[in-house]
């Protein structure tokens, strides 16, 4: 009676030690399970975000690029147009003071507007106002320039024989260094507004460059960030998952234990 009444307990110890280890091992594969999915996700979404960074990382290089490669042509846009307009700026500046120092010298007469007068070609013209210090060498080169670029009766009178646009009287050459004076400004308002309109255009360009640059690494940092916090999580889950899968192999390693142990003393007994 005695030793039915130790093994009614031992076998009541077997039933309720089977059944918290069985519980416990449910519970781990449930735990292990969803600490797996949690690993899955994290790692899904790690490979997702390290793909939206290189690309964001490719978009920033290109707008960089392109931001740089823009910056430089508009740096040699606005120097060629510094020199253009200091040099047309400097030819104005010349072909007024010729007109009025001719139309003063008109009035007065002299040695020098006899030699105008002699003069077949705007080159000789010019050559008698060097002559005369009315003008200085480089100013007189820069009228030139000016004449075989301009086109229309400015550049047929650079060299046109007597007879031809240029007559050999000092009118004409008033009239055509006045004539010059308006191409001259004329080349240099549609240079400034040139300058306006691709300056705009570079500011324009610049602004959606620079957005695109800022709202990209903005965003690139966003999601390294969430990359970080899901390299975090993940890190933590696969510590967990470790730790589950070690209780879990000891309690289906006690479980079995019990069982032969249970069924072992069960034999005995009988």
């Amino acid at each position: 009676e005695e030793a039915q009444k130790t093994y009614a307990e031992f076998s009541e110890w077997c039933e309720e030690r089977s059944k918290d280890l069985s519980h416990d091992i449910k519970t781990g594969k449930a735990e292990g399970a969803e600490l797996s999915a949690v690993i899955d996700e994290a790692t899904a979404t790690i490979g997702a975000l390290a793909a939206k960074i290189e690309m964001l990382a490719g978009e920033i290089s290109v707008d960089e690029a392109d931001l740089k490669a823009a910056t430089d042509i508009r740096g040699k846009e606005a120097s060629v147009f510094a020199a253009q307009e200091k040099e047309l700026t400097e030819v104005i500046d010349t072909l007024q003071r010729a007109v009025g120092i001719l139309e003063r010298e008109s009035k007065k007469g002299g040695a020098s507007m006899l030699q105008l007068k002699g003069a077949q070609n705007l080159a000789q013209a010019l050559s008698v106002m060097v002559e005369a210090s009315m003008l200085s060498t480089s100013e007189a080169g820069s009228v030139t320039a000016l004449a075989q670029t301009s086109g229309g009766a400015a550049v047929e009178d650079v060299g046109a024989p007597a007879g031809a646009v240029y007559e050999s009287h000092s009118g004409d050459i008033v009239q055509t260094l006045t004539d010059l004076l308006d191409e001259a400004e004329s080349q240099l308002t549609a240079a400034r507004e040139k300058e306006t309109q691709d300056l705009n255009a570079f500011e324009m360009m610049e602004q959606v460059l620079e957005d695109e640059i800022k709202f990209g690494k903005k965003e690139m940092g966003e999601a390294k960030s969430a990359s970080a916090a899901a390299s975090e999580k993940k890190a933590a889950a696969d510590g967990d998952l470790e730790m589950t899968s070690k209780a879990l192999a000891t309690d289906t390693t006690g479980l079995a234990d019990l069982h032969h142990e249970c069924m072992t003393k069960a034999e005995d007994f009988e």
